[in-house]
């Protein structure tokens, strides 16, 4: 779980990045199509849905074109990319979604696409139990550990700071899945790739999704011209004919309660 300051520093992140974000979430758009693609197409649709974490509502929009006659509830700790999902979700509340504000057994379907790299795994997956109804289905995409590996491995020649979140391993996801109740869990794993003609463009396309904010152990201070020249240069060497790669370590969860 992220210290109440980090968290804070997050939500502001998010906040700012509300206007820029759709245009710049273009894994986050591909992740949230593959997580309803692999969704169980024989599952009984479901009257309650909970997305969690919905940002600006493009996953509530794809949602809803499948089962039109959901009732979905969108939840987001950041207010301003709340107010762009209100119009496509049926209600929507500004909460965490490791303390979420409905009662036991609310919801027959707990959907969230790339939102819980930013918790703690056993606290999110607990309060998807707790409003979860028996054997409702909870569907959720986050990051694994070789995401931004490019990244770090482009840092680790200039200092020891923290440049990417501590992401999970798929083992982790599962094993946290499982002390939360749930069964039936099936995990898939994929790589998404973005590029970009440079560093500086790379950058300002995670600035732009508000994803930036890495934790505790991140650098406080601006780099030196020539210790970013050194990052540059180092990033080069992983130049693809496409551009710089941006490696995204996609892991798919799906589970029952």
């Amino acid at each position: 779980m992220l210290p109440p300051s980090i968290k804070q520093r997050v939500r502001e992140s998010f906040d700012r990045a509300a206007t820029t974000y759709d245009n710049a979430a273009i894994v986050q758009r591909r992740v949230c199509e593959r997580l309803l693609e692999e969704l169980d197409p024989a599952m009984m649709p479901p009257s309650h849905l909970l997305d969690a974490g919905c940002g600006t509502g493009y996953g509530a929009r794809r949602v809803r074109q499948r089962w039109p006659g959901a009732h979905i509830t969108g939840v987001d700790f950041a207010p301003t990319m709340l107010s762009l999902a209100q119009h496509d979700v049926d209600a929507c509340f500004t909460a965490d979604i490791e303390k979420l504000p409905f009662a036991d057994e609310s919801f027959d379907l707990w959907w969230s696409s790339l939102t819980i790299q930013w918790c703690d795994n056993d606290t999110a997956f607990s309060e998807a139990a707790r409003v979860l109804r028996p054997n409702g289905r909870l569907a959720v995409s986050t990051l694994g550990l070789n995401t931004f590996h490019e990244l770090r491995e482009a840092f680790s020649g200039v200092d020891q700071h923290r440049h990417t979140l501590p992401f999970s391993e798929p083992d982790a996801v599962c094993a946290a899945l499982a002390r939360s109740g749930f069964r039936n869990i099936t995990l898939l794993r994929e790589k998404h790739t973005v590029h970009y003609p440079n560093l500086k463009t790379l950058l300002r396309s995670v600035k732009d999704i508000g994803a930036h904010n890495v934790g505790e152990g991140a650098r406080s201070g601006m780099m030196g011209r020539h210790a970013w020249q050194q990052v540059e240069a180092a990033y080069e060497q992983h130049r693809e004919a496409a551009g710089l790669p941006a490696s995204y370590d996609v892991i798919l969860a799906y589970a029952q309660k």
